[in-house]
C-alpha cells in the first residue's frame, strides 16, 4: 500500500498524500457537501463526476472510497497513465468520463478505459471511436458561450450530427457544455438552451455545471456535474 512518505508514481502529478485517513476525510465531507447540493438543487437525477485532471492516483482512489466511482480526465496520456494504478488503489474500476479536447490519434490509446466520451465535436472524432470501440456511448459537446478558447460545437449543428453519429453505430446519448466563465446568469440561459434542445430531441442526459456553477445547471436540468477543485482543491499555477 502507498504510504505518505511514497513519491508520486506518475512525474508531474499533484501528489496530495490522498492516502493518508485525513486527507480521505477532506475529500468526504467535500462530496457530502456537494451531494446536499445536488440534492436541494437537481431537477433530475443527476450524477456527479469528479474531475481528477493533474492529481494522481491516490487522489483518484480517494474519491472512490467516498463513494465517487465516475472520474473525469482531460488529458489522454494522463488518463492512460492512471488508470491501471487507480484500479489497484482503489480495489474496484472506476467508470472513466473523458471530458478534455481529444485529438483522433489520441482515440486508441484510451478506447479500453473510457466508457463515457462527453467531447465528441465532429463526425471524424466520432468515427474514430466507433472504429475504436464500437457501440460506444458519446455525448455531443457543445460551445454556448462563444469562447474561442473552448472545443464544441454550435448549438444549431447539434441535430445533424446526432444524425451522423448515430449512422456510425454510437449511442449518442446526449450534451456537454461549459458555461460562460465568469458570468453565472450567461450560463444558466445556456445551460437552459441546451437542456431544451435535448428534450426536443428525446436524449436524457446533460453534462453540464461546474464546481463554480453547479447549482445553476441542477436547476436547468443537469443530468451530470463534473467537479474538481470543489473536491480536491486548487491546482497550482503551472498545472494544464
Amino acid at each position: 500500500m502507498q504510504t505518505a512518505n511514497d513519491k508520486p508514481s506518475l512525474p508531474g502529478l499533484i501528489d496530495m498524500d490522498a492516502a493518508t485517513n485525513s486527507f480521505n476525510q477532506l475529500v468526504a465531507d467535500r462530496v457530502g457537501k456537494i451531494r446536499q447540493l445536488i440534492d436541494t438543487h437537481a431537477t433530475r437525477p443527476c450524477k456527479l463526476v469528479a474531475v481528477t485532471k493533474r492529481f494522481g492516483p491516490t487522489a483518484c482512489a480517494a474519491a472512490m472510497a467516498a463513494g465517487v466511482d465516475d472520474l473525469g480526465e482531460n488529458y489522454a496520456q494522463e488518463l492512460a497513465q492512471k488508470a491501471g494504478e487507480v484500479s489497484a488503489l482503489a480495489c474496484g474500476e472506476p467508470t472513466w468520463h473523458f471530458i478534455g479536447h481529444l485529438q483522433r490519434n489520441k482515440v486508441k490509446l484510451i478506447a479500453p478505459h473510457v466508457t463515457l466520451w462527453q467531447t465528441v465535436d465532429s463526425e471524424r472524432l466520432g468515427t474514430e471511436i466507433a472504429k475504436r470501440q464500437p457501440g460506444a456511448r458519446v455525448l455531443i459537446q457543445l460551445n454556448t458561450s462563444g469562447a474561442e478558447t473552448q472545443s464544441g460545437l454550435d448549438i444549431e449543428a447539434a441535430p445533424q450530427l446526432v444524425d451522423v453519429l448515430r449512422s456510425t453505430g454510437l449511442d449518442v446519448a446526449g450534451f456537454m457544455t461549459i458555461g460562460t466563465m465568469g458570468d453565472i446568469d450567461a450560463s444558466a440561459t445556456q445551460f437552459r438552451e441546451v437542456r431544451r434542445l435535448a428534450d426536443d430531441l428525446g436524449m436524457n442526459e446533460c453534462s453540464m455545471g461546474m464546481s463554480a456553477d453547479m447549482v445553476e445547471a441542477l436547476k436547468a436540468g443537469s443530468t451530470m456535474v463534473r467537479v474538481g477543485t470543489a473536491i480536491f482543491g486548487a491546482r497550482p499555477d503551472n498545472a494544464r
